[in-house]
């Protein structure tokens, strides 16, 4: 798929960008007419090497970053450029980096996480209402006047999370969220973010991790220095020579389902098997 070509949701776009070209202190553009688009209740991986743009992307959707050119909308409105728009935008679409340290700055958890509702304005009754529910979402309501030094990198990165669902966006940003984490932690936090798309909250998601992406993304959006691919998340993580441009490897999964295939443990046409334990049941069933 050529540069600038859109990925397309199923539903309406909550969150797009149209036309995106951004470059860093007059260097060549990270990308050029990059046209992306999330829709509620869904999970868009955005996938590629490092340097490759995933991270100037996200910025640019979550609003920390004006686009040289081209629009970001919101509900299919383009956003306006200036304070007003940028902090319209914020309320709606949560950026949460990849380090939780470059975004906790309280003492404690409980004042971290009430951080940006207070800057709304509201009433403390519902700051403390939105703060409770953070933290009861995230598991970890017995943290709340826990210091932040204190805390282990997994539950920093948590309370970091909660601090952005406080706001209740329709959006969130999410830049490698399970990186650093240990395996428990991963599935954890997929549990938590699960249940909030569920509700439908719209993930754009950055990641390395091409099995995480495949088991879990509906549609997934590939770069390096420009769009190389877009489209249904297993589609375009089955493409070997796509990967391979964008220096990933191939998920495991598409090379075990044609494995169980070979083997008669896997009908033609089911889709493939997403975690180990989704192919120890196969093979237990074919025994």
């Amino acid at each position: 798929m050529t540069d600038g070509a859109p990925a397309v949701p199923a539903a309406p776009a909550v969150l797009s960008g149209h036309g995106l070209t951004f470059g860093y202190d007059g260097a060549a553009p990270v990308f050029t007419g990059l046209t992306v688009e999330a829709a509620a209740g869904e999970v868009l991986a955005v996938l590629g090497p490092n340097g490759g743009g995933k991270t100037t992307l996200l910025r640019l959707l979550a609003g920390s970053l004006t686009p040289d050119a081209g629009e970001v909308r919101l509900d299919g409105v383009p956003v306006t450029r200036g304070r007003t728009g940028r902090d319209a935008l914020r309320r709606s679409v949560q950026l949460v980096f990849q380090d939780p340290d470059d975004q906790l700055f309280s003492a404690s958890v409980s004042q971290d996480v009430s951080f940006g509702p207070m800057n709304l304005g509201l009433p403390a009754g519902a700051v403390r209402e939105r703060v409770a529910w953070a933290l009861e979402a995230l598991d970890i309501a017995g943290l709340a006047d826990r210091p932040t030094h204190l805390l282990s990198y997994g539950q920093r990165k948590r309370v970091v999370l909660a601090g952005a669902l406080a706001m209740r966006p329709s959006v969130l940003v999410l830049d490698e969220p399970t990186a650093g984490l240990d395996p428990a932690g991963v599935e954890s936090l997929l549990a938590t973010l699960e249940g909030l798309r569920a509700a439908g909250t719209a993930l754009v998601v950055s990641t390395h991790d091409v099995d995480l992406a495949f088991r879990w993304a509906e549609r997934a959006v590939v770069l390096d220095r420009g769009l190389l691919g877009a489209g249904p998340a297993r589609a375009v993580l089955a493409d070997s020579g796509l990967l391979a441009a964008a220096r990933l490897r191939p998920p495991w999964a598409p090379g075990a389902a044609c494995a169980l295939r070979r083997a008669g443990l896997l009908a033609e046409g089911a889709p493939a098997p997403a975690t180990p334990q989704e192919v120890e049941r196969l093979v237990e069933d074919g025994r």
